[in-house]
C-alpha cells in the first residue's frame, strides 16, 4: 500500500494548480480527501478558509468548473467536467467528508 504525503494546507493549494489532472489531497491536520474519513473533532480546529479549501478540493479533484472568482482564483478549471455540484460523483469517503466540512462550516457560520 503506498502512503501518500501529508502537506499543510497552503501546500496542496499551490500543488492543485500545478496539476493538468486533478489528483486526491492529503491535508496534514485531517486526512486524505479520497480515502480517509476526516472528524468533526479535527474539522472543529481549522478556519473557515482552511475549510472551504478542503471542501472545495475534493470538488476539484473530481472535476468540478468553478463558477465563482474565488473558486477560480483557487483551483484551475482545466480538464473540468461540469458546474453541477450534484452531478459529481464522489466516492463515500470523499461524500462523508463533505458532509462534514458543511457541517463544521455551518457550527462556525462560515461564508
Amino acid at each position: 500500500m503506498s502512503m501518500k504525503p501529508y502537506l499543510p494546507f497552503f501546500a496542496v493549494a499551490v500543488l492543485l494548480a500545478g496539476f493538468g489532472e486533478a489528483r486526491a489531497a492529503c491535508f496534514e491536520a485531517i486526512g486524505c480527501t479520497d480515502s480517509q474519513k476526516m472528524s468533526l473533532a479535527n474539522l472543529r480546529t481549522l478556519s473557515c478558509d482552511t475549510l472551504w479549501t478542503a471542501r472545495n478540493t475534493i470538488y476539484y479533484e473530481n472535476g468540478y468548473c468553478f463558477r465563482t472568482a474565488r473558486g477560480q482564483a483557487n483551483f484551475s478549471n482545466d480538464g473540468c467536467t461540469t458546474s453541477n455540484q450534484a452531478a459529481i460523483r464522489l466516492n463515500s469517503y470523499e461524500r462523508a467528508n463533505v458532509q462534514a466540512i458543511t457541517k463544521v462550516e455551518r457550527e462556525k457560520a462560515c461564508r
